[in-house]
């Protein structure tokens, strides 16, 4: 897993599109597939809800297979700030666009996974982070679930946020240990990896 210092130094190293990949995974744990199926029709800006439908599979577009999988998935208020402002940067912005969209294909498809993670991940994590151990998309988001387990959340909140079926899921995949202050809400974790809270701050 990533530890939050270093979710922190790997978004300040990037910016617009991976960035927001990047910031999405590590919030929100969406899977590679369900960021990259992602419209902007998808994205509640009042509510701070993302509408997960789609699964993205070597360019095939998939619905999602599970109840767990579709339900709405929240955002934090820095996240939808980030999200908006890509959104004004982009050159496809309109309801049906993708919020990846690749210009290589016109706007027509989003962009491979293997892609962004080849030009603009990989040198950060490398270079930057001096990581050479695997770390891949799924990396974000087990580090959000190791995270939450650390920071006291309950098992059904954790459960729900990842949208896992069930509770054995929840509790086979996140037990690793991690010497993090205490914190209790999704949006504290948001925080912590933005580098705007701090560490005794309470609910």
């Amino acid at each position: 897993m990533l530890s939050p210092e270093q979710i922190k130094l790997f978004l300040e190293k990037l910016v617009d599109l991976p960035k927001t990949a990047v910031l999405l995974g590590a919030s929100t744990g969406l899977r590679v597939g369900e960021i990259l199926g992602l419209k902007w029709e998808d994205v509640d800006f009042e509510t701070l809800e993302l509408r997960v439908t789609r699964d993205v599979v070597k360019q095939r577009i998939e619905r999602c297979k599970t109840e767990a999988s579709r339900k709405p998935v929240p955002i934090g208020a820095e996240v939808a700030e980030i999200l908006f402002a890509w959104r004004s940067r982009c050159a496809y912005n309109q309801p049906a666009d993708w919020v990846f969209a690749s210009p290589a294909k016109k706007g027509k498809q989003p962009y491979w996974p293997s892609s962004i993670y080849r030009v603009y991940l990989k040198p950060v994590l490398e270079n930057d982070l001096k990581i050479t151990d695997p770390v891949g998309w799924h990396t974000l988001r087990h580090s959000l679930g190791t995270l939450m387990k650390a920071n006291g959340e309950d098992v059904k909140t954790i459960q729900e946020t990842r949208r896992h079926a069930n509770f054995k899921v929840t509790m086979d995949v996140y037990t690793q240990a991690v010497t993090e202050v205490k914190r209790s809400a999704h949006n504290r974790v948001v925080r912590q990896i933005m580098g705007g809270g701090t560490h005794g701050e309470e609910e």
